[in-house]
C-alpha cells in the first residue's frame, strides 16, 4: 500500500511539474513573442500577455505549493528507505536539485512582485524608457528562473540512474 501512495504522490509531483515549468516555457517562447504579432502598442501587448501570466500564476502558486509538499514527501520517502543516502551520489544531487528549485522560486516570485506592477504603472505614465530597462531585468530573471528549472529536471533525471 505504501509503494501504491508512493508511486501516487511521485505521478502528482510529475504533474504538476510539466503544468509549472512547461507553462513558463509556453509563456515564455509563445504567448510573448506573439504578443508582437499582435500589435505593436506596448499598453496593449501588456495588457495581454500581463492578463495570461495573471490567470497562469494561479497554476504556478497551486503547482509550487503541491511540488514542495510532493517533493518534501518523495524525499522523506527515499531516504527513510535508504541508509546513508546523503552520502551518496543521489543524495548530493537531491541537495543540488533542492538548491535550484529554491533560487528558481525566489527569483521568479521576486521577479513577478518586484517588476510587474511598476511596470504596468510605468506605461500607464507613459515612461517607456524606465518600462524597456525595467523589462529587460524582468526578462534575464525570468530566463534565469527557467534555466535553473532545466537544471532541476537534468538533476531529477540524474537521481533515476543513480
Amino acid at each position: 500500500m505504501y509503494q501504491f501512495l508512493v508511486a501516487f504522490v511521485l505521478w502528482l509531483h510529475l504533474f504538476f511539474a510539466i503544468i509549472f515549468i512547461g507553462g513558463s516555457f509556453f509563456i515564455w517562447m509563445v504567448v510573448w513573442p506573439s504578443s508582437f504579432d499582435l500589435t505593436q502598442d506596448e499598453k496593449y501587448r501588456t495588457s495581454i500577455v500581463g492578463t495570461m501570466s495573471k490567470r497562469f500564476a494561479l497554476f504556478t502558486n497551486v503547482s509550487v505549493l503541491i511540488l514542495i509538499s510532493t517533493g518534501l514527501f518523495l524525499a522523506y520517502s527515499i531516504m527513510s528507505s535508504s541508509h546513508g543516502f546523503l552520502g551518496t551520489i543521489g543524495g548530493e544531487l537531491l541537495i543540488a536539485k533542492v538548491v535550484a528549485v529554491a533560487l528558481a522560486i525566489g527569483i521568479m516570485y521576486y521577479n513577478n512582485l518586484g517588476h510587474t506592477k511598476k511596470i504596468k504603472k510605468m506605461i500607464e505614465e507613459g515612461k517607456m524608457n524606465e518600462v524597456s530597462i525595467l523589462r529587460k531585468r524582468a526578462h534575464f530573471l525570468s530566463f534565469v528562473t527557467l534555466g535553473l528549472l532545466v537544471v532541476v529536471t537534468i538533476l531529477a533525471a540524474a537521481m533515476q540512474i543513480f
